[in-house]
């Protein structure tokens, strides 16, 4: 029997990249997002915010990113009936929202990417973006 066990995370440096691309792209879109880059273990490692960007957005962002970490699948791919269930169950911790996706990198999950700010369609489009500029492998829904 092992005394501990190891868990992959994302670093601080990747995370620290993932939002400034994040940023980047939301920009480019015309969006004043938060991007929220949080580890296996559902720690925040790298938080950014566009100036202006809705305040509620950084709550939205947290979560998606939780959720997409927790699940290891994209926030958007909560079937609609278990959202409610989930998001009561876990005390608004989990979240059916576009715009979470899981970090994986050469098939070991990392951490999640929340992005929040624009509509729930532009912030998945903006997940996407970010993932592929970063080279995570590509994410199943």
């Amino acid at each position: 029997m092992s005394t501990y066990y190891s868990v992959p995370t994302v670093s601080y440096e990747t995370a620290a990249r993932a939002v400034a691309i994040g940023l980047r792209h939301a920009e480019a879109a015309g969006v004043k997002a938060v991007v929220t880059v949080m580890d296996s273990s559902l720690v925040l490692v790298a938080v950014g915010r566009a100036d202006g960007a809705p305040p509620h957005s950084v709550e939205t962002s947290r979560r998606k990113a939780i959720t997409a970490s927790s699940t290891r699948k994209p926030s958007a791919a909560i079937p609609m009936e278990n959202i409610t269930l989930l998001e009561h169950g876990s005390g608004g911790l989990l979240t059916g929202i576009k715009g979470g996706v899981p970090l994986v990198f050469d098939g070991v999950h990392t951490g999640g990417l929340g992005i929040a700010g624009g509509s729930p369609e532009q912030d998945a489009e903006i997940a996407a973006a970010t993932l592929a500029e970063l080279g995570t492998d590509k994410v199943e829904a």
